[in-house]
């Protein structure tokens, strides 16, 4: 007897509040990744690069980390550190940068650089 998909599907109540947050903020940040460009070979001609649509999630992914960063624990570390990356590479992109603190989510992080 094979397992049918809803076989393998977990009631919401039954996940750790860690992992729906980790998994959210991992969406936030390969959705912000995506919409750099930097999943292709060569960000500043990727048809999926749009620097608005960039900085909406890279804000929404700091407003995640900033505000459970308490319940995070190990992994706080490693979703600031991709935070960051997305925040500069960013201002890399970016034609005319934001001035500090005035980034994609540097209201919730402070300035990056």
């Amino acid at each position: 007897m094979t397992d049918l998909p809803e076989d393998n599907v977990r009631e919401l109540s039954d996940v750790p509040s860690i992992e729906v947050i980790s998994k959210a903020a991992i969406m936030l940040l390969s959705a912000s990744a995506e919409r750099l460009g930097l999943a292709d070979e060569d960000p500043d001609t990727s048809p999926r690069r749009d620097l608005d649509e960039a900085r909406r999630l890279i804000t929404a992914l700091a407003g995640l980390v900033t505000a459970s960063a308490e319940y995070l624990g190990p992994h706080a570390g490693p979703l600031r550190e991709g935070l960051q990356s997305v925040q500069r590479a960013f201002r890399e992109a970016s034609a005319v940068p934001d001035e500090p603190g005035r980034g994609p989510g540097e209201k919730f992080t402070g300035p990056v650089y």
